[in-house]
């Protein structure tokens, strides 16, 4: 192992070490590669059932009735 590499390590392990003592811990997520074949196509389809579901349900209006994005009403 090169030193440098053993710096970097070591650097990474105190800076994991401040965040932890800040209160904070690592997590892994898993996201959709929006680079795999049919991403894009799968993620067209499912705006189109939003949207028809928002024109035949209200599904907007009543999203936009229970968060508290822009309301006023809290800080």
């Amino acid at each position: 192992m090169s030193s440098s590499s053993s710096s970097s390590r070591a650097r990474t392990k105190r800076y994991r070490e401040v965040l932890r003592r800040r209160g904070l811990r690592p997590i892994q997520i898993w996201v959709p590669d929006a680079n795999a074949p049919g991403f894009v196509e799968q993620i067209r389809q499912q705006c189109h059932r939003i949207n028809a579901l928002d024109e035949a349900e209200g599904v907007m209006d009543w999203i936009e009735s229970v968060s508290l994005f822009d309301n006023e009403d809290h800080p």
